[in-house]
């Protein structure tokens, strides 16, 4: 019924489009979908740099004459939003983040990526969220012979701060959704080699189709550790930097993670990162905010980090906290978000203004 009433909703949205104006000056730019939601409700990914925008260039789903996509969050109708935005001259604007391959994705990988490789080449100019993306994009969707940069993701270093640690055993978090079960036994079984520590797990456990199922593995995984994980379920972004500042070190398991906002927001608030060293998480954590476990590149199948590895940088980590959590703040402030907004507005009026 969901389903239903979505397509029946973007239907209207297109017939929408199809009869306005595109607006005659200034920059108007619609995201592909009606309402971008607000802070204090749950978004994640994709939607969250959009609500960073939407602020200074408000969601137009009607006069637009710009259209920003995101790969991440790329609604079911892209190619008609496309095509409507090509027939009134908008400029298309795209973000591009991972993509769909074997290893993560498993069979039925490549129609996947079919809507995102057009996405991709039918925009005027494409944004990666880093480097990782970049390569990942030109080995599975082809590669981009357009305008395209590098520009990782942002996050509000103004809302996102650290604060005076109190007295408490050390507090690891798993942040985002854990929609793959590695990361989760991962980061379990971590915990089970540092014993006065404690981990706080962030997000959905959605690693099967079955949510009885998921309550069955995960008490199954919880008994032998007691009280010493609490699962926190989803959160929005307004109560985002409180969840941060109850804990002490990031364990971001994650194998091959293209461009994790959650990096981002622990580190600025004083979360130094033990992580998975894949993927597009060394190009934000870098050499001195965080330690990360080596790990191959690998297309045809994931590798979770190592637990014995990743408590021995949870180890490391907390042997010299202070400079750590020091060194990640500071990290934090090259990807500000005023930056990253003010770059955006550039390209943005560039594109319309040409």
């Amino acid at each position: 019924m969901r389903r239903v009433s979505a397509r029946i909703s973007a239907r209207r949205r297109r017939r929408r489009i199809a009869r306005a104006q595109a607006a005659a000056r200034g920059v108007a730019v619609f995201y592909g979908y009606d309402r971008i939601p607000g802070t204090d409700e749950l978004a994640h990914g994709g939607t969250v740099k959009f609500q960073h925008l939407q602020r200074e260039f408000p969601n137009e789903p009607g006069a637009f004459n710009l259209l920003y996509l995101g790969s991440s969050t790329r609604p079911d109708d892209s190619s008609e939003l496309i095509r409507l935005a090509r027939g009134r001259g908008a400029a298309i604007v795209w973000n591009q983040d991972g993509v769909a391959y074997p290893g993560w994705h498993g069979p039925g990988w490549q129609p996947v990526n079919e809507p995102l490789a057009e996405g991709l080449h039918a925009a005027d100019h494409v944004f990666f969220q880093s480097e990782f993306c970049r390569v990942s994009s030109d080995r599975f969707l082809g590669e981009r012979q357009g305008s395209f940069e590098v520009l990782p993701n942002p996050v509000d270093t103004e809302r996102f701060t650290s604060a005076e640690r109190p007295e408490r055993p050390l507090t690891l978090l798993l942040g985002g959704n854990q929609y793959q079960r590695y990361r989760f036994e991962t980061a379990l079984e971590t915990l089970r080699l540092l014993p006065e520590a404690r981990l706080l797990v962030a997000g959905k456990l959605s690693w099967s189709p079955d949510p009885r199922q998921v309550r069955r593995e995960s008490a199954g995984l919880l008994g032998a550790l007691g009280d010493r994980v609490e699962l926190l379920g989803t959160y929005s972004q307004a109560a985002a930097p409180g969840l941060y500042r109850r804990a002490d070190v990031l364990l971001h398991t994650k194998y091959n993670d293209p461009c994790p906002t959650v990096v981002l927001e622990a580190m600025a608030c004083g979360l130094p990162v033990v992580f998975s060293a894949s993927g597009g998480t060394p190009e934000l954590v870098g050499d001195d905010a965080g330690v990360g476990v080596p790990a191959p590149l690998d297309w045809e199948r994931d590798h979770p980090p190592d637990p014995e590895e990743l408590a021995q940088g949870v180890t490391r980590v907390a042997a010299g906290l202070a400079d750590y959590s020091h060194a990640a703040r500071e990290r934090a402030l090259r990807f500000d978000v005023r930056p990253w907004v003010d770059r955006h507005r550039e390209a943005f009026e560039r594109l319309v203004g040409g």
